[in-house]
Formats: C-alpha cells, sequence, structure tokens
C-alpha cells in the first residue's frame, strides 16, 4: 500500500514541476497479480477518453466521454476496440466533462474539472441510457451545484445506490477530498456540497461502483485502489477506510476506470497523451 502511495505522490510532484495539469481479496475483485490485462487496441483513437462506462442497453459496448475543449457528445465503443458512433447530447455544454457512471437506467456525466480552480459552479448532467440507435439525446436533466469553501479541480465521483447521494473527489488537493452532494438535488436552485473526508493519497482521475454497491475503484495516475464494504455502512464511510491495490498496467494518461456491467471484472481506458495508440484494458476476476 506505501508503494503506491509513493507512487502517486511522485506522479503528483512530476505534473507539479512540469506545469502541465494532467499526464499523464477474494472473489469479488481479486484478478492474478501476475496475470496480463486483456489489451485491446482502439481504433479509431478517441483523443482524450476521460471517463467510461460498460453498457446496459449495448451489451459488449461502453460509453466513452471525452473533457474540456471537446464536442458534448458519447462515444459508443465495443468491447473488441471499434469506436462505433458518436451520439451529441442536444443543448448540453462540454466545460470539462470528467467523469461519468450509469444509474439505473440513467447515465450521469460529471462536468467537476477545473485546472485552474476559477469556476465558480459545477454541474452532473443526466439522461436515460441511449441505445445503438439512437443519433441524438434529448431531455437531459441538470444540477448545477458548488463547493462550501471555494473551486475544486475534480475528476471522480461516484453514487450511492441506497441514498442516491453523490460523492465528488477532487485531484489537486494536497489529499483528494470527498465531498457529498445530498439527494434530493434542486434542478432550479444551486446545490452546495458538503465535505466528508479526506483520501490518503491525491491525483484521483476516476472512480467506479460495482454492480452491487459493494466494491469502490478509485482511480490515480499509478494506481487502483480497492474499497469493500463491510455490513450496511453508506458509501461515504468505507470509502473512507482501509482498501487494497489492484492489478494496473500504467497508461499515458489513464484517466478512466469501470466495472464490467455484467461484474467480470474491471476496464481501463487512457487519453492518448503522447502515445501513438490507445489501448482499452480488461482485467477479468477469477
Amino acid at each position: 500500500m506505501k508503494t503506491y502511495l509513493l507512487l502517486d505522490f511522485f506522479f503528483s510532484l512530476l505534473l507539479g514541476l512540469s506545469g502541465c495539469s494532467k499526464l499523464e481479496d477474494t472473489t469479488k475483485i481479486t484478478p492474478d497479480q501476475n496475470e496480463e490485462p486483456t489489451k485491446t487496441l482502439v481504433v479509431p483513437i478517441i483523443n482524450e477518453a476521460s471517463g467510461i462506462a460498460d453498457s446496459k442497453t449495448v451489451p459488449g459496448h461502453l460509453w466513452v466521454q471525452e473533457d474540456s475543449g471537446n464536442p458534448a457528445q458519447l462515444y459508443l465503443l465495443s468491447h473488441k476496440g471499434a469506436v462505433l458512433k458518436k451520439i451529441p447530447l442536444k443543448g448540453a455544454k462540454n466545460r470539462d466533462w470528467e467523469d461519468m457512471a450509469i444509474f439505473g437506467d440513467q447515465i450521469y456525466l460529471a462536468d467537476i474539472g477545473d485546472n485552474n480552480k476559477t469556476a465558480r459552479e459545477y454541474a452532473f448532467y443526466s439522461f436515460k441510457e441511449p441505445s445503438a440507435s439512437t443519433d441524438t439525446i434529448r431531455n437531459i436533466s441538470v444540477v448545477k451545484f458548488k463547493y462550501p469553501d471555494g473551486s475544486h479541480d475534480a475528476e471522480a465521483f461516484l453514487i450511492d445506490p441506497k441514498t442516491r447521494n453523490i460523492l465528488i473527489i477532487t485531484k489537486t488537493d494536497t489529499l483528494s477530498r470527498v465531498y457529498k452532494l445530498n439527494y434530493p438535488f434542486s434542478s432550479t436552485a444551486m446545490n452546495t456540497a458538503e465535505l466528508v473526508g479526506n483520501l490518503p493519497y491525491s491525483y484521483v482521475v476516476s472512480a467506479a461502483l460495482s454492480g452491487s454497491g459493494k466494491e469502490a475503484i478509485v482511480k490515480t495516475y499509478s494506481a487502483l485502489y480497492h474499497y469493500q464494504q463491510k455490513g450496511s455502512e453508506p458509501l461515504e464511510e468505507f470509502l473512507l477506510k482501509e482498501f487494497n491495490t489492484l492489478p494496473y498496467t500504467i497508461e499515458p494518461q489513464g484517466e478512466a476506470v469501470t466495472f464490467a456491467a455484467a461484474d467480470s471484472g474491471y476496464f481501463t481506458l487512457s487519453e492518448k497523451g503522447l502515445a501513438s495508440a490507445v489501448n482499452l484494458y480488461f482485467y477479468k476476476k477469477k
């Protein structure tokens, strides 16, 4: 555990010195530490993948989003690495989308990035998960929020399946902070997140929750931290307790992780960064 924390500190220090805002155990999730993941070349390249979610409506495919400077759209990516289509979101703006999740029949997109920490408000977009035949996503709900203590750069979030509260994990604070948006959210007024704690590391770039809601992965550039629920404790409690690490192949600028919809393992995907190719990695359960 300490080795991974030191690696994260090294990555954080490297990024800070470079002046660059980005680079970059049971039968539940315990892949063989010596087993290589399945590596699939993504064609055509998705340049700045910042969030992924394994589709329920189109089995065998992932939804992929890109971050700031890119169109407000989703990619449909097969598990075999083929980009099938792009679906625009009508009326939405990609200020800095940084993570995504499927909750029930809804997709949530997190417009929470803020490299310069100058934004006054942030947002979550949600809409019904599209089918393979969808050409445009409409009927989008927006939840706007702010922090109680100023601006933060964040790239990860989780939704508690029991309470529907959203947990937002910051990236570039000295230690990544965990803030909570309490459900029900207002769609007309500004919501305010509350601080619930700190993680013992920083540079969190993505997070994912298993279908059962009992396991969470929190991703940094150098590691995947794995949390498991004990009893019926809420998500914000078990996320702030002990963890272990999962197998992970360092990527050029890896900013996306998701559990497989069938709970058969987990996927990671990187931004292109300075690499000539992008691979989709799948880590299978034992």
